[in-house]
């Protein structure tokens, strides 16, 4: 078993000099899949074209909440036919972000719901996005959730998952309850994040995900520096100190978390 970066911006003007390298990179250190999300609709169609041409990266499609101003009949269209692509295995990332608040919370709230209809049809999970907006994201959730389980819908036991979880313990375990992943990424790492130390160690191995978010978020020792997919063995290397726990069985449990939620294999 090899690791699987669930969260990374392959895409990103970051990564324009040297994007195989670090994809490489990644492959040699042990990673066998990247998945990477999208934040706009033009987006989108670059990251479908980067998972066509390497067969380790993986897509998602969907608009970012800061990036939802120019919403409208027409975006929905475009994604579904992009999302038909069988390199997308996730509609993403999508959900609210009452911090920046680049949008109205009003049409942020519209964008998401309205792209979890489009996950529903299609059946593919979601990844999710929140900035101080908790409460809403949750409480959205979990009326779609419902709404699949009264549906019948397989989707209803593979939700999503709550990218860079930064919530709180009531909301992790209302999430996981309700067949959400919950996301890890490099602030895992850090010495002063002691509520989320405390947090990972207590949440089952089986509802975690790990991420890079790459650019971003660099995990420790790397810290401040530019993000890239081969450092998601630090997330799982953390991750399986705090359980106490080898190492292996920590990277073979996050990746089959991984397949089991995106089914990579199915979708090509």
């Amino acid at each position: 078993m090899t690791l699987i970066d669930t969260h990374c911006h392959l895409d990103f003007d970051d990564f324009d000099a040297d994007r195989g390298e670090v994809i490489a990179r990644a492959v040699a250190s042990g990673v066998s899949r990247m998945l990477n999300p999208s934040v706009d609709l033009e987006n989108s169609a670059k990251v479908i074209q980067l998972a066509e041409r390497y067969k380790e990266v993986h897509a998602a499609v969907g608009v970012h909440p800061n990036d939802c101003l120019a919403w409208n009949s027409d975006t929905l269209s475009a994604l579904k036919d992009l999302a038909r692509n069988p390199k997308v295995v996730a509609i993403g990332e999508i959900g609210l972000d009452y911090y920046w608040e680049k949008a109205p919370r009003e049409l942020q709230q519209t964008a998401f719901r309205t792209q979890l209809d489009l996950a529903a049809e299609l059946e593919l999970p979601v990844i999710v996005h929140n900035r101080e907006a908790g409460a809403d994201v949750l409480e959205i959730l979990l009326q779609w959730q419902a709404a699949l389980a009264v549906a019948q819908s397989p989707l209803a036991e593979r939700l999503g998952v709550l990218h860079s979880f930064s919530g709180d313990r009531q909301m992790a375990e209302k999430a996981i309850a309700a067949n959400l992943f919950i996301g890890l990424t490099g602030p895992l790492t850090f010495k002063n994040a002691k509520a989320l130390h405390e947090l990972a160690t207590d949440l089952p191995l089986e509802s975690l995900l790990v991420e890079t978010d790459s650019p971003f978020l660099s995990p420790h020792p790397e810290r401040g520096k530019r993000n890239e997919p081969a450092r998601v063995g630090l997330v799982a290397a953390k991750l399986a100190t705090l359980k106490d726990m080898p190492y292996d069985q920590v990277e073979a449990a996050t990746s089959s978390n991984a397949e089991r939620l995106f089914q990579f294999g199915e979708r090509q």
